[in-house]
């Protein structure tokens, strides 16, 4: 039974990102991935301008020339959205964390494919998965899946629990990230797109939300992707980088669940965290890009429209070029 303060947010949810839907991205979405088809039609020779994921590099090397697929235009997608849940998302320093603002940028994602008549599906992941939902269309379904990523609430599984566990048939495939010394979960980026792998056999539209609290998993990224249109969203708080000056505090690794205590009052501290901040930003960045990976950074603490209006023209852009 659903509590009334979660359907008030649903509701809430419902009413804010339906508006900002309807006034702002309708048509964004759309010509985002509706001028790029899913369906292999044929190869053609290379033209300045194609885009270099589109080369058939097995016809191009026994031809000698390079050629690209071709795709058909379909009618219907499939969104996919990987919300990572771990504690590190629970963070947010001003009206909303990174977990709140995760449901909102799902809701956004949802209804705009809704009002195309996509289908979509959610999968959320810590350790390995924790909630996976079939992907469908329609208006009631898209209410669930932002209900889903709300009701998950702060998820304080450090220990794995194997009875609860063995009653999901996709965990086989998300296998758990633990902590050896602390038994907490890690955040499993790798384990998350197996289950891509595994759960969609035609090409879908993957968002990735996530801080990328994770080491070691752009391989798996790179081979969804090459199946799959993935993109990567970064959720990050600006708290994060600017710690402010309040004296000695205790700070704790939401991952593995170690304290330390530092003091905020040194500047060379906060310098070294803006500095340690900006490099895995940008490292994030630069990888991403080598990976032919679409990366957005959110701003939990603005609008989070701004940043989808800006990637999705980015993306009619690349596309009709």
């Amino acid at each position: 039974m659903l509590s009334r303060e979660l359907l008030q947010q649903v509701r809430k949810l419902q009413i804010q990102t339906g508006r900002q839907v309807a006034d702002v991205l309708a048509g964004q979405y759309l010509s985002a991935f509706r001028g790029r088809g899913i369906e292999f039609d044929e190869v053609r020779p290379y033209v300045p301008g194609d885009e270099i994921r589109s080369i058939d590099w097995n016809v191009t090397a026994r031809t000698g020339k390079p050629f690209v697929k071709r795709y058909m235009e379909e009618r219907q997608l499939t969104l996919m959205m990987m919300a990572d849940i771990s504690p590190s998302q629970d963070f947010g320093s001003q009206t909303r964390s990174k977990r709140d603002a995760t449901a909102e940028l799902c809701a956004l994602l949802a209804f705009s494919a809704s009002n195309s008549d996509d289908k979509v599906g959610l999968a959320l992941f810590h350790g390995g998965i924790e909630q996976y939902i079939q992907h469908r269309k329609g208006q009631k379904h898209s209410l669930r899946v932002v209900r889903e990523v709300l009701a998950h609430g702060a998820v304080d599984k450090d220990r794995t629990d194997t009875k609860s566990l063995k009653r999901k048939w996709w965990l086989p495939f998300g296998h758990r990230r633990v902590s050896r010394k602390s038994q907490r979960q890690l955040t499993n980026i790798s384990g998350a797109m197996q289950f891509l792998m595994s759960v969609s056999v035609r090409r879908t539209v993957c968002f990735v939300i996530s801080d990328f609290q994770d080491d070691h998993f752009i391989s798996a990224m790179q081979s969804a992707n090459r199946r799959h249109d993935v993109i990567a969203v970064l959720m990050k708080d600006p708290r994060e980088r600017n710690i402010p000056n309040v004296g000695l505090v205790r700070l704790k690794d939401s991952e593995t669940g170690r304290t330390k205590i530092y003091d905020s009052g040194s500047s060379g501290f906060r310098k070294h965290v803006q500095t340690m901040t900006d490099h895995r930003i940008e490292s994030l960045r630069k990888m991403f890009y080598r990976s032919d990976i679409d990366f957005v950074e959110v701003d939990v603490t603005r609008s989070l429209v701004s940043p989808l209006i800006e990637f999705f023209r980015m993306r009619q852009k690349r596309i009709h070029r």
